[in-house]
């Protein structure tokens, strides 16, 4: 267990880290209503919209809870041309977030999400994107920047969403790079995308992911961490398959699993409270476990910011991002 003092030097030894994040970025859309009868038309809520919202996602939601941790998040990815990929990018920078490997193109359409959410409940999801193999045919010039990109960060996250920014060659440059200037480099995996990556500092799978990685079987709940054979078989694999450092699987309720080749596994409990949302806790998890090691703390330290802060995110309403100020007064409450 980590204290609220160690937590506090932590959060503030985070200050100023500077994290590139490369992978699939998303606008994010929340349209809100309420619901109080049925169609004629067809048996279908009707929602009276009430106001609605635009938040960064995907690898653009990494890149923002950074930032609200107090790192300085830089953000590479593609989008298109359109309207929403100056809005991202006006998001983004009222951040503070660097986005000068923001690439647009013409070819592409900018990757939006919209939900439609009436009594604190999503009724519809409508997602407007290019395919994979589209995106991935416009890479090149991505490639080109991530050079410079990389040697003015502390750290790399490879955010991948499956949206075709994360091919194979993206992923060697940014090892080749990261390696040979001594950079450690963190990956959150798509369950259905797998990528030739090794050498990690960090390494993020749900338990869905790390079973579909590791050749496991995902379609049975996991019910007791302790006794269920897959956890452990799956966490040796992908020790061997990408190397990592430090190996956090995520267990949802079950807290954290967490595995390195130098000691001998830890199953770390989640913060238990009370959830609206886990939209972007994944994302909330890396992007304060990577803070974490980068500000000096040990494994167990690290994933112990990264639980709290996804107790808050999943506490919250929609895509949101956990700062500072929100993480320490958490430590503050727990351990007074």
């Amino acid at each position: 267990m980590i204290s609220a003092t160690r937590a506090n030097e932590l959060i503030a030894a985070i200050q100023g880290k500077r994290v590139l994040v490369v992978g699939d970025l998303m606008l994010d859309r929340y349209v809100y209503g309420s619901v109080s009868r049925i169609s004629p038309e067809a048996p279908v809520p009707v929602v009276h919209v009430m106001n609605d919202d635009a938040v960064p996602g995907g690898a653009a939601n990494v890149a923002s809870n950074i930032q609200a941790l107090g790192g300085q998040a830089a953000i590479a990815g593609l989008v298109g041309s359109d309207p929403s990929a100056g809005e991202l990018r006006d998001l983004l920078e009222g951040q503070g977030i660097q986005t000068a490997g923001v690439l647009g193109c013409d070819a592409l359409h900018t990757s939006v999400k919209t939900r439609i959410i009436a009594e604190r409940q999503q009724v519809v999801r409508f997602d407007r994107e290019g395919s994979p193999a589209e995106v991935a045919r416009h890479t090149g010039p991505l490639c080109e920047r991530l050079d410079a990109l990389i040697a003015e960060a502390d750290g790399v996250i490879v955010e991948d969403y499956g949206k075709g920014v994360l091919e194979d060659d993206v992923v060697q440059r940014i090892m080749d790079v990261a390696i040979r200037k001594g950079i450690p480099v963190a990956y959150d995996p798509k369950d259905d995308h797998p990528l030739a990556i090794s050498g990690l500092a960090l390494a993020t799978p749900n338990f869905k992911e790390a079973c579909v990685a590791a050749g496991e079987s995902p379609f049975e709940p996991l019910v007791d961490p302790d006794t269920d054979p897959r956890l452990a078989r799956a966490a040796a694999v992908l020790l061997e398959k990408w190397s990592p450092a430090l190996l956090a699987i995520t267990l949802g309720s079950h807290g954290m699993y967490l595995c390195s080749c130098i000691a001998e596994p830890v199953l770390l409990p989640t913060r238990a409270r009370e959830v609206f949302d886990v939209s972007g806790a994944g994302d909330t998890v890396i992007a304060a476990t990577f803070l974490g090691l980068l500000a000096g703390g040990d494994p167990i330290e690290a994933a112990s910011l990264a639980n709290h802060a996804a107790g808050i995110v999943c506490a919250k309403m929609g895509t949101a991002p956990c700062t500072r100020a929100e993480l320490s007064t958490a430590f503050e409450v727990i351990h007074d």
